[in-house]
């Protein structure tokens, strides 16, 4: 089965169903001699596992990693980085009524017209378990990208269905199982997911994640530009149907006064562009946005066909997310991570000597 690696200098393979006995991948291309243990890499394993609170599926799974390989004395060593989480908490009892029909809005009937079989076992490769695995991956990127160049990349939920922010405050991120920044408006989510998960129902989310630091020059022109190696990352994701760049969409009833980022000697007047320009990156805050579609496997009956072809009508059972985007923020800050590290390292290999009389201008007016 392709496409599951991803980057150039460093590449990520990720392997395992969810539920299978364990979920792997492969880290190489990470530079020698940073410190690294398991507990580094846990913590944001800890932010996207399953079973947090009453919100998301009740899948007790604890992701715990085991770094294999590539570490020695606790650091790098520039060599392949194994890493594994093994799957405790399957029931696939749950799954076998639809071994024989498709859910609608799933990769079912896709994966079986591809491959002409499928593990039907929550998903199998096609499940967001197999994020978990990015997430690992993407916290050695995270790590890296923070300890040599100064690079922090930080997400949050911005739209949980219909409801949209109001306010504004990082330190709000962590304080909630939503990553919701304005901790005045919980309890409202509280109360809709509670409703929902009443319901049977499911529904989209927004989550966004910057990325702070980044120096001018990263990316390529043309096909391998930074914007779209990091929309392409964050497709990737499972369940995302839309990615958008800094202000992305607005710009269609934007004007070009409105929308170009003017520039001062004191700093940037705007950041529409999402600190990319040409492809290549700005110096200012890099900008992304995912929409996340409601999630499939819901309890409420929907019209399928079985692999007869024959009508049927679908009941989902077992345990589900009745938003997977209040999990997303982590493995989106990984994607992006991911995407970052590459590039850095791609630009250090490339124009490493380059040098330019002309200053930088600040991300901000300051």
């Amino acid at each position: 089965m392709s496409g599951n690696s991803f980057g150039k200098l460093f590449t990520v393979t990720t392997f395992g169903e969810s539920h299978g006995l364990a979920l792997g991948a492969i880290v190489d291309g990470c530079p020698p001699g940073m410190p690294l243990t398991e507990a580094d890499l846990q913590i944001d394993l800890d932010r996207r596992k399953p079973g947090t609170s009453r919100h998301t599926t009740q899948r007790r799974e604890p992701d715990t990693v085991r770094i294999l390989s590539g570490v020695f004395e606790g650091k790098t060593t520039g060599t392949p980085i194994g890493l594994v989480i093994e799957n405790v908490d399957q029931r696939s009892h749950d799954y076998g009524k639809i071994a024989e029909q498709f859910r609608p809005g799933h990769a079912d009937y896709t994966y079986l017209q591809k491959y002409g079989i499928r593990d039907y076992r929550g998903g199998g490769r096609s499940s967001a378990r197999e994020t978990a695995m990015r997430v690992a991956a993407g916290a050695i990127a995270r790590k890296w990208l923070r300890e040599t160049l100064g690079v922090e990349i930080r997400g949050y939920l911005s739209q949980l269905g219909p409801i949209k922010l109001k306010g504004f405050d990082w330190s709000a991120v962590g304080q909630n199982p939503f990553f919701w920044p304005d901790s005045t408006q919980v309890p409202e989510l509280e109360a809709f997911m509670d409703d929902l998960r009443k319901s049977g129902d499911s529904v989209g989310a927004r989550v966004s994640v910057v990325a702070t630091g980044c120096p001018p020059g990263w990316g390529e022109p043309v096909f391998d530009r930074l914007d779209a190696e990091l929309a392409h990352a964050l497709m990737s994701i499972n369940a995302v149907k839309g990615v958008e760049i800094g202000s992305g969409f607005a710009c269609v009833a934007a004007r070009g006064t409105e929308f170009r980022d003017e520039m001062t000697p004191e700093g940037f007047l705007s950041n529409h562009a999402g600190g990319v320009l040409g492809g290549i990156s700005t110096g200012q805050d890099i900008v992304a946005h995912i929409a996340l579609k409601p999630t499939s496997s819901i309890r409420l009956p929907g019209q399928s066909v079985d692999l007869t072809g024959a009508n049927c009508e679908v009941i989902t059972t077992g345990r589900h997310d009745p938003c997977v985007g209040i999990r997303a923020t982590p493995i989106a800050e990984a994607m992006m991570a991911l995407t970052l590290i590459d590039h850095a390292l791609r630009h250090r290999g490339q124009c490493g000597g380059v040098h330019t009389d002309t200053p930088i201008v600040p991300a901000t007016v300051r």
